[in-house]
C-alpha cells in the first residue's frame, strides 16, 4: 500500500513499528520500497511514547541529518505534506548497520 497521499489526522502509532489510519494498521517493515511515510511515522516522540518507529532519534535530528546530507530528503506531495520514501529510508538504515558491523 502506497502512502503517497496525506495521511489522516486520525492516524498514531502503536508498537513493532505500526501505523494505524483510520484503525487499519500499517506496519513499516510490510510497506514496499516505493511507499512514502511521513515524519510522525519514522521518528522517536515523548508525545508518543509507545511507538517504535525505525529511527531512533528525535525530529530535530532527523532534519539536521536532512540538512547535514546524512539522511535523504524527503519530497513534498502536496503544499504542507512532506514525506520520505520507504526504500531510501531502509538504504540508510542497511548502511548505518554495515558501518557498524565494520564492514
Amino acid at each position: 500500500m502506497s502512502l503517497k497521499r496525506a495521511l489522516p489526522d486520525q492516524a498514531r502509532a502503536t508498537t513493532n513499528h505500526v501505523l494505524v489510519v483510520n484503525n487499519f494498521p500499517l506496519v513499516f517493515d510490510g510497506l514496499p520500497d516505493s511507499a512514502y511515510v511521513r515524519e510522525a511515522q519514522i521518528v522517536q516522540s515523548s508525545s508518543r511514547p509507545n511507538s517504535t518507529a525505525p529511527l531512533p532519534f528525535s525530529s530535530p535530528t532527523l532534519w539536521r541529518k536532512v540538512k547535514a546530507g546524512t539522511f535523504p530528503k524527503p519530497i513534498k506531495l502536496s503544499e504542507r505534506i512532506t514525506a520520505w520514501n520507504v526504500g531510501e529510508i531502509r538504504a540508510y538504515l542497511a548502511n548505518i548497520a554495515n558501518q557498524a558491523g565494520g564492514t
